[in-house]
């Protein structure tokens, strides 16, 4: 199994392959976006001059940073049960609207508050129901002779470079608030997604992916210790091929980009909401601890920390004011 992560050694910095319980840098100033860069082929050739002759750190010496550092980040929402436990919380008798079956929806996620496993996660100010989400990556790689635009299954299927377990944080209040503007999510997602422990390449999930593409993966969820969810990728309404297809229409993915599959059923504290009727279990608070498991590729942790206590809203003027007095 080929396993690329970064990690933080004596103060440095340092990118490349996990193996055995111990680590093998590669040089370069980025090397794990330099190896999706590469391609899968290339990336597994490199793995196997490596680890054939390098002499690796203890992984217990260092401290394992996000995978990569992602050039966007596409957040999709393609497990039907999540939808419909989501929209129980919004109204008593609401259901999957149409448009969800017609084509895998997504955002836009902020690349620049990735989180790694272990490190602690914030409540952002204003927000009292923190909630997580667990779901799966996709890493883009590059593929020879293609652009990244208008791509087919086969193309699309391709370009999956490896996967990883993510975990999109949630201020579930800021959310709500912000999207019955009719836009975003923003604030309510803003702060923090955890990627990590590390990327698996593809080519280990090849053997597993049925003759739709779909790829029946264990994926579960605790907070202190205790299993709050769990559910299989192949749940979700779309093989992942067809979220990078969907992705790069009249669009592009590069290398380095990362897709989340959105979160899997009961994946979630606000569908667990939906489908109780209340706020059971409770919103995540201080000192609580999130952990994200999935099978074939690994647990991510996080420790809930501190609110940061400050006001938020910054209101607009209305327009009878905004106007000049005649």
């Amino acid at each position: 199994m080929v396993r690329i992560t970064r990690w933080r050694h004596e103060g440095i910095e340092r990118g490349g392959f996990v193996h055995d319980g111990a680590v093998f840098a590669l040089p370069g100033r980025d090397p794990v976006n330099d190896l999706l860069d590469a391609g899968l082929s290339a990336a597994l050739l490199i793995a196997d001059e490596t680890l054939g002759g390098a002499v690796g750190h203890p992984l217990a010496d260092v401290d394992l940073l996000s995978p990569l550092q992602p050039r966007s980040i596409r957040d999709f929402v393609a497990f039907e049960e999540h939808v419909e436990g989501i929209v129980r919380r919004m109204a008593d008798h609401a259901v999957v609207v149409d448009e969800w079956y017609q084509a895998p929806t997504f955002y836009f996620a902020n690349p620049h508050t990735v989180r790694a496993t272990e490190e602690q996660i914030g409540i952002p100010a204003g927000c009292q129901e923190l909630d997580y989400e667990a779901e799966v990556g996709i890493v883009i790689g590059r593929v020879l002779g293609s652009s990244g635009s208008n791509l087919d299954v086969d193309d699309a299927q391709a370009h999956i470079f490896g996967l990883t377990v993510l975990n999109d944080w949630s201020a579930r209040d800021l959310q709500l608030r912000e999207m019955r503007v009719g836009l975003g999510p923003c604030k309510g997602k803003d702060f923090a997604t955890t990627l990590g422990p590390w990327i698996v390449t593809a080519d280990e999930f090849a053997p597993r992916l049925t003759e739709e593409g779909f790829l029946p993966l264990a994926m579960r969820v605790r907070v202190n210790g205790h299993e709050y969810g769990s559910d299989l990728l192949s749940n979700m309404g779309w093989p992942l091929s067809d979220l990078v297809r969907y992705a790069s229409a009249d669009s592009r993915v590069v290398p380095g980009d990362v897709l989340g599959t959105g979160t899997c059923g009961r994946g979630c504290l606000a569908e667990l909401w939906g489908r109780n009727g209340d706020l059971t279990p409770p919103a995540l608070v201080p000192g609580d601890v999130v952990e994200v498991e999935i099978e074939g590729i690994g647990t991510i942790r996080n420790r809930i920390g501190p609110r940061r206590e400050a006001r938020t809203l910054v209101r607009a003027r209305h327009r009878d004011r905004a106007r000049p007095s005649t």
